[in-house]
């Protein structure tokens, strides 16, 4: 059906993006999936360039989609196609959804890679989690390894696929989403509390990592009391 001019979609996974990369359709072209499987599919299939940061991939003979529900993006962007651009955005209008463009950042979750069989790697991991990631001295962390630096940066990275400073990055970060979802706890303080002394940094670090700004991601995910979460946000 491709050969003869057929578009081409996938959502999600398994029915997904893996089976057309099974055919090879996707070699050396960007595609997206859902997060939770975007490693394997890298690794799986080595020539196709992964990308899950973006929801919706159009490119031309072949549309891939993130998570199941990013059907709906999907949808619109066929709509767009072969309609035009305003029969598009009536229909987001009428369906109550975002039109398509939305990132998968800030949906995903940090998953630390356990399995690598390195225990003196798996050590220090599961000290960082339990210690909320104070400690990113790679001095300090090589010492309690009881593993030269370099030798320490090498099986670090190679197990867990990054660096110490951005493997606390990302387990601060992930502390810091809990308490934006689920408390109206000021942003400030949640940078505190999370390992942050300067807030202009952890707002940085947060917004390149969970792909949002702190009091915009509490807007959108935040659990708690519309007035607490609006205090909280005027004052991120």
């Amino acid at each position: 059906m491709h050969q003869r001019g057929t578009t081409l979609c996938s959502v999600c996974a398994g029915a997904g993006a893996f089976v057309l990369a099974e055919t090879g359709l996707l070699q050396n072209r960007a595609a997206t999936t859902h997060w939770a499987f975007a490693e394997a599919l890298a690794s799986r299939y080595p020539a196709v360039q992964v990308d899950v940061d973006r929801m919706v991939i159009d490119d031309g003979d072949i549309i891939t989609a993130g998570g199941i529900l990013a059907l709906t993006d999907l949808g619109l962007t066929l709509v767009e196609r072969l309609l035009e651009t305003s029969v598009m955005l009536n229909t987001a209008r009428f369906l109550l959804i975002d039109p398509p463009g939305r990132a998968q950042r800030p949906y995903g979750q940090f998953v630390p890679k356990l399995g690598h069989g390195d225990a003196a790697i798996l050590a220090i991991q599961h000290w960082m989690q339990a210690t909320g990631a104070r400690e990113i001295s790679v001095a300090a962390l090589a010492k309690r390894a009881s593993l030269e630096e370099r030798t320490f940066l090498r099986r670090f990275k190679q197990a867990t696929g990054f660096r110490p400073t951005e493997y606390a990055q990302q387990i601060r970060v992930a502390k810091a989403r809990e308490a934006l979802e689920l408390t109206r706890t000021p942003v400030d303080q949640i940078a505190w509390q999370v390992g942050y002394g300067d807030t202009s940094a952890f707002r940085k670090i947060f917004h390149r990592v969970a792909g949002l700004a702190p009091a915009e991601y509490r807007r959108r995910f935040g659990v708690a009391s519309d007035v607490g979460a609006a205090v909280a946000e005027a004052q991120g």
